[in-house]
């Protein structure tokens, strides 16, 4: 995988356009094209707001001495003990990349945890195991593959995974004993989709799985580990989401989330023998997510997406008879973790205005604890902005109404009117955006005078599994619709300035990007694209292949001479002629997803055209930046290229 990496930067740096050569400039690992030297007032404004971390909970250590984190300190998220609430962090990984997915043995034999780790951004994750005793790591996976989802036995003996080994394409289900970690039996190998491993039954003979198919469709299954039979849960051919959470202690049933006859994701409990669903939740009519069990399965936590914000609820397994926990901060919820023998549930805690931080519940009382107190750069976090949601008319209707769409807005605290506005896309395109604690929302708010607003266009999750569907296909150019209707909406709203309109996305928020930059070209300042889809062709071609079918589900198969004339009609590599605004392109040259050869094609055909571009590709990322490093040098370049092309 790297070889390949080297040859594509090399082949990329070849191939820059002369005119463009004087101002090629390296900076570590970034290459820099057409981008100026950022001043210093800039790299001042910015720093502060570049220094703020978040925290995120791992597991709990073992023989209650406390919890197991993830946080950056340097220029990577590492591992962290911390051994009580507001206690120091004791780092324990030293890695030059973010380590992640740190899950202790359960068995007492064993005194360690598993975590992954991949090269430069490359996705390809590989499995290790941390020895507590001596603090070292050893690689247990191949090397190569992709490995993801680890679940632990009940008796701490075994792990499943999900892991590419087989054939670099499939991903398959493999079970490793710890008495030969190193050694992977292969437990399915069907292909299509991808399979993964969600929870041992009781007696540890048995595991459900996931086929996941697209953000639409997917299967559950119940394999037998010792003779690999599956016996299918859901209804066999009928398009609906189906994904099976966690046994019950006695085995005989399975809790499962889907919309199979349902709106929204709906949490319903599976009778093994009967093969019936009896649905739990179905007066929340919004998708349940995340849900846990404690040790001896007597109760369940789980989250509901609420418009995009998390409320928590504590499910009892002895009567299946739930309650909201009252007085949590308005946020996300994340990251839950029940204590492995007292009545505790451990998770994360993000608002706008608060970071990602560790708390704790003590389920008894209701009594919450603070774990960590992520530092903010000295900010004063209480005049970042405050999210608004606003619904504003699409283009087409909805029983003889206008259709409305979900956005946030984000306004700097002042009652300055005639702002200027960055659009913010989300990727996904099944993604959502959800209110969330943001230095980069702030700095633009508090420094650059700039509100940001973020749509959930058509395709977003969250909304209905109907909405979700509404951009597949023949239909991508409707979200796009969705985006022209936000610019009318803010050229009407006199907060805003209509002639200072930016647009913002990343992967698919960056074909969002430049698809909006072609069709609404006359009526925007300027955009940047991060890790973006210039043309679906060449992006369904290149994408890793691991992922193709999947992409294909949803974006149409290029394979398809009707379909891939459609693709070819709407890539905006086929549209620069259209685009005379200035445009920045950031980009990892490891990037599994979305190809460097996706960004560098449309940086060229923009200068071809005689079109402003200005160019960031990073050595030793993939999908997006995660080295502070890298991000600090992007979000610096991203606040010169608003100020001289948006603010201006």
């Amino acid at each position: 995988m790297e070889t390949r990496h080297l040859i594509l930067i090399g082949m990329m740096i070849s191939t820059i356009n002369p005119l463009y050569s004087q101002d090629r400039r390296e900076i570590g690992n970034l290459i820099l094209e057409g981008i100026p030297e950022i001043p210093e007032a800039i790299k001042i404004q910015v720093q502060q707001y570049q220094n703020t971390r978040a925290a995120s909970l791992e597991d709990w250590l073992p023989n209650d001495e406390g919890i197991l984190i993830s946080t950056r300190f340097g220029n990577t998220n590492q591992l962290h003990t911390v051994s009580s609430p507001g206690a120091s962090r004791n780092q324990i990984t030293f890695f030059n990349e973010p380590v992640t997915n740190g899950t202790f043995c359960p068995s007492p034999d064993y005194d360690g945890f598993l975590f992954t780790k991949d090269i430069g951004g490359n996705e390809f994750a590989q499995i290790y195991w941390y020895d507590m005793n001596t603090g070292k790591s050893e690689l247990l996976s191949d090397g190569s593959s992709v490995n993801f989802g680890i679940s632990w036995a009940n008796k701490g003996n075994k792990f499943a995974f999900t892991s590419t080994r087989r054939n670099t394409i499939d991903f398959d289900i493999y079970v490793s004993d710890m008495a030969a970690p190193k050694k992977a039996a292969l437990k399915i190998d069907r292909g299509g989709g991808y399979w993964m491993v969600n929870d041992w039954s009781p007696d540890d003979s048995k595991l459900i799985v996931l086929q996941y198919l697209s953000s639409t469709n997917s299967n559950s299954f119940i394999l037998d580990v010792n003779t690999n039979k599956l016996t299918q849960m859901n209804a066999e051919g009928e398009e609906a989401v189906f994904i099976p959470l966690v046994w019950d202690k006695t085995g005989k049933h399975i809790y499962v989330t889907t919309d199979e006859a349902t709106e929204f994701k709906t949490l319903a409990k599976y009778d093994v023998e009967k093969g019936k669903l009896t649905y739990l939740t179905d007066d929340i009519l919004w998708d349940v997510e995340n849900l846990v069990t404690n040790k001896d399965k007597t109760k369940a936590a789980f989250t509901v997406n609420e418009n995009g914000f998390s409320q928590l609820y504590i499910l009892d397994l002895t009567s299946d008879k739930y309650s909201k926990v009252p007085n949590l901060p308005i946020g996300q919820i994340y990251a839950l973790n029940f204590h492995p023998t007292k009545d505790k549930l451990g998770m994360v805690l993000n608002t706008t205005q608060t970071p990602g931080d560790v708390y704790s519940i003590d389920l008894s009382t209701m009594q919450s604890k603070r774990w960590t107190t992520s530092e903010v750069g000295g900010l004063n976090t209480e005049t970042f902005p405050k999210p608004k949601l606003i619904m504003y008319e699409t283009f087409d209707e909805v029983k003889g109404k206008k259709r409305t769409i979900p956005a946030f807005v984000y306004k700097p605290q002042t009652d300055e009117k005639n702002l200027p506005v960055m659009i913010s896309i989300h990727g996904g395109p099944e993604g959502q955006h959800i209110p969330y604690f943001s230095s980069f929302y702030a700095f633009l708010a508090n420094e650059m005078g700039i509100a940001v607003i973020a749509p959930n266009v058509r395709g977003s999750a969250g909304y209905g599994k109907n909405y979700l569907k509404l951009d597949n296909e023949y239909n991508r150019e409707n979200s796009v619709k969705d985006i022209g209707k936000l610019i009318e909406w803010i050229e009407k709203n006199p907060d805003f300035d209509e002639n200072r309109i930016a647009v913002f996305g990343g992967s698919y928020g960056g074909y969002m990007v430049l698809s909006s930059m072609f069709n609404y070209n006359e009526k925007l300042k300027c955009g940047i694209d991060i890790v973006g889809i210039s043309n679906f062709v060449t992006f369904l071609e290149n994408t890793e292949e691991y992922r193709r079918d999947l992409r294909r589900a949803e974006y149409g198969d290029e394979r398809d001479p009707k379909m891939r004339k459609f693709l070819e009609s709407i890539s905006p590599t086929n549209h620069t002629k259209e685009i005379n605004k200035p445009l920045f392109v950031i980009q990892g040259a490891n990037d599994p997803r979305v190809p460097a050869s996706e960004s560098e094609q449309m940086v060229q055909s923009i200068r071809k055209n005689g079109g402003i571009v200005w160019y960031m590709l990073a050595k030793d990322e993939g999908h997006g930046f995660r080295k502070k490093e890298n991000r600090d040098r992007m979000n610096e370049a991203i606040a010169l290229f608003l100020k001289e092309n948006l603010l201006k």
